[in-house]
Formats: C-alpha cells, sequence, structure tokens
C-alpha cells in the first residue's frame, strides 16, 4: 500500500489556467512528480477567485490551489532562449510533456513533437487546444465558450427562446483535462511494451463532440431526430427534468416505459396518471410538461429531497437530489470515503474541506497531501540541486530576466 500507481513517472507541466494543470494533477494524485512551469508572472489561474475575504492574492486563488497540489513549483519564460534551454535540459529526465501552450509558439521553439521525438523518443507529449493541432482552426485562439460551442453541447442547454448556454465553470477545460490524463495512462502503457514515446493530440470541442453529443448525433442517423434547447427538460418520454420540491429540486429520469410505471407504483399509482396527456410520453415533454409538472408537484412538494431520493432508489428509478454545497460537504458517503482533505498552505494558511482524491485503489494509494507551490517555490531545488546550476547564476538570469 505504500506504491502509487505511478511513482516512477516524471511530468513536466508548461501549462495556464485548467485544462494542463488539472491533467496534471490527476497524474500527480496517482504518484507522478510533477514539475509545474509557471511565467515569472504566475499562471492565469492564480487571478481567479475564490480568493479569502475576496480579496485577490496570488498565493491563495482557490481554483490555482485546488488544480496544483502534489507538484513542484517553478518560475520559466521558454520564450526567452535561456529559458528555453533550461526547458530542454528539464526535458531530458522528463516522461511526460504536457502543454496547452499555443501550437505556433511551439513550433517556433522547436517544441513540436515532431522536432522532439528526434531527441527524445521515448517521451509522451500531450497536447491540449480548444480546437485540436489539425484542421483550419488549429492555430486559432479560443476559450472554454468557444469550444463548447464548437463541440455541439451548447445547442442543447438553455431555454428555445433566450441565448444558449455554455455548461458551467469551464467544465470543458476540466473535461478536457481528464480525457488527456486518461489517454496518457495508455500511452503509458504502450511505452512500456513498445520504448516508443507518443503525440497525444486533445481537443476540447472534440471531448463535447464525442463523449456528450455523440449520443444526439446517433439520434440524428437513426430518426433524424435533431436535439434542441428545452430548458430544465431533457427532449424524450416524460419525465427527465430537474423539478422543485419541499427543501429544493431533484433531478427525476423515466425515459423507459418500466421506470415511469415504477415511479407511479413508488407514488401510489394517482389517478391523474391515466391523463390523456401522458398516453404519448414524448408529447406530455413538448406539449404539455406543464401541466404534468402541476401534477408531479402535488407529490414533490410534500417530501423532501433525501426522502424522494431514498424512494425512488428502492424503486429502482433513476433520480438524483440538487445538493448544495453545504449538503456535500456533510455527506455521509463522502465522510465515509473521506474525500475531503484538509492540509496546511504557507500563504493561505490552513485549508479545510479540500477536495481530495476522486477514485481509489485496492492496492495502490492515492493522495492529496501537499498544497500547490508558491510562486517560484522550487526554483532552487529544481535549477540548483536538480540541474546543477549556481546560486548566483540563477539569481543573475533572474535579474537579467532572461529566464
Amino acid at each position: 500500500m505504500d506504491k502509487q500507481a505511478l511513482d516512477n513517472l516524471r511530468v513536466l507541466e508548461w501549462g495556464n489556467f485548467i485544462s494542463a494543470p488539472f491533467c496534471t494533477e490527476m497524474l500527480a494524485q496517482l504518484g507522478a512528480e510533477v514539475i509545474k512551469i509557471e511565467p515569472p508572472g504566475g499562471d492565469e489561474a492564480r487571478y481567479y477567485g475564490p480568493f479569502p475575504q475576496d480579496e485577490p492574492d496570488l498565493e491563495k486563488s482557490g481554483l490555482f490551489l485546488y488544480l496544483n497540489a502534489n507538484k513542484s513549483g517553478i518560475t520559466l519564460d521558454p520564450l526567452k532562449p535561456t529559458g528555453r534551454e533550461i526547458l530542454f535540459k528539464l526535458l531530458e529526465d522528463t516522461d511526460i510533456f504536457v502543454v496547452n501552450q499555443p501550437q505556433l509558439d511551439l513550433i517556433k521553439l522547436d517544441l513540436d513533437y515532431e522536432t522532439l521525438k528526434r531527441q527524445y523518443p521515448k517521451l509522451i507529449m500531450t497536447l491540449i487546444t480548444p480546437f485540436g493541432n489539425s484542421g483550419p482552426y488549429r492555430d486559432w485562439k479560443g476559450y472554454d465558450i468557444n469550444s463548447c460551442t464548437l463541440g455541439g453541447i451548447t445547442s442543447t442547454i438553455g431555454f428555445p427562446d433566450r441565448t444558449p448556454l455554455t455548461p458551467p465553470l469551464h467544465q470543458g477545460h476540466h473535461q478536457a483535462g481528464m480525457m488527456a490524463a486518461i489517454a496518457i495512462l495508455f500511452a503509458v502503457l504502450n511505452r512500456d511494451k513498445t520504448g516508443q514515446g507518443t503525440f497525444i493530440d486533445q481537443s476540447e470541442a472534440d471531448v463535447w463532440a464525442t463523449i456528450h453529443i455523440g449520443m444526439y448525433l446517433q439520434a440524428f442517423v437513426n430518426r433524424g431526430t435533431i436535439r434542441k434547447r428545452t430548458g430544465h427538460y431533457v427532449p424524450q418520454a416524460y419525465v427527465d427534468a430537474v423539478l422543485p420540491c419541499k427543501d429544493g429540486s431533484v433531478c427525476i429520469d423515466t425515459p423507459q416505459k418500466r421506470q415511469w410505471l415504477s415511479f407511479m407504483d413508488a407514488i401510489g399509482n394517482p389517478e391523474w396518471m391515466n391523463a390523456q396527456i401522458f398516453e404519448d410520453r414524448n408529447k406530455t415533454t413538448s406539449e404539455y410538461h406543464e401541466e404534468a409538472d402541476a401534477y408531479l408537484a402535488q407529490w414533490l412538494m410534500k417530501h423532501t429531497k433525501k426522502e424522494i431520493f431514498k424512494t425512488l432508489q428502492d424503486a429502482r428509478v433513476p433520480s438524483a437530489p440538487v445538493r448544495t454545497v453545504d449538503e456535500i460537504l456533510n455527506d455521509p458517503h463522502m465522510k465515509q470515503r473521506e474525500f475531503f482533505v484538509s492540509m496546511d498552505h504557507p500563504a493561505a494558511g490552513r485549508l479545510n474541506s479540500y477536495p481530495g482524491v476522486s477514485y481509489k485503489y485496492s492496492k495502490k494509494k492515492s493522495r492529496t497531501n501537499r498544497p500547490a507551490p508558491l510562486l517560484g517555490e522550487h526554483n532552487e531545488t529544481i535549477f540548483c540541486q536538480q540541474l546543477g546550476f549556481e546560486k548566483d547564476q540563477l539569481k543573475r538570469w533572474r535579474d537579467e530576466k532572461v529566464i
């Protein structure tokens, strides 16, 4: 139990904001040694909150602290010649290189995979971009809203008479980082067998288009169905929606007839279930959902989220409570598996209820036990102790702003 799954792997991250840092954070939780490169002014995530008392501080960003636990942090500017030379030196002992920098910058610096693989044939390089490394948009700058839109997910979120929405809190960046981490694990297995490195081209738009929108494409090919925005409903057999209850909201999902009948049985088979509006439950959703909601409200508003979830779980009906932050923090399941952890950060202080590892293995440990680094915290350790540079030389480079 003392060994971790990725104990012997070294990861170099030249990333920014969310996608690459989230990818390497998942690898760090599995035991990989991760060295994070930040520009002298800090990763963009440091400028995002939440901050304690809403006072911006580069060392206290909740987003940065979450994305970069278990890593060593250095400041380096690879766009400058000396910084680029040091980056190449770091790559000599690197197994996995994770980047979300513009492809044009990588080519200009000879840091594209086609160039790197000649010098580092066993290197696994992962490039995470909004639109991928090929195609007409490869050199375009993009944000979460752009990749969500191109990937198709925004066409399904929101109300039909209002503008489309994107999933909240930069989910496109997080999803791309998670998919990249999974791809890296497969690449490590392949390298163990073949001795060869791999280039992983991770497009955020492709993640949405395949993982999330793929099922809608299948519906279009098979039935000619075009998914549209339908507010808090999924456009299929009633009911598949988020609905209010006595103390909040619940999600109930009964597209199959068996699920619907089990749901009706669980709530006492009310007389209204035989109303004409329920004869075709697809039409119920598209034409009569307000009337149907009024019937359901008679039962839902008498019960709490917890009561509804338990009743429907026992009836094998898909459902879930919409939980508040406090409810998640105090959830018995989360407490049982010790999901939230505490740690001390030299600037942010005691971090309680810190999100821990989202998966556990029976034979290997995972970890969230070291706080995110201060800006440039491990410069001396990495540059001097590991790479062999003198402290005076490092100070001179800093003063001259060449790295």
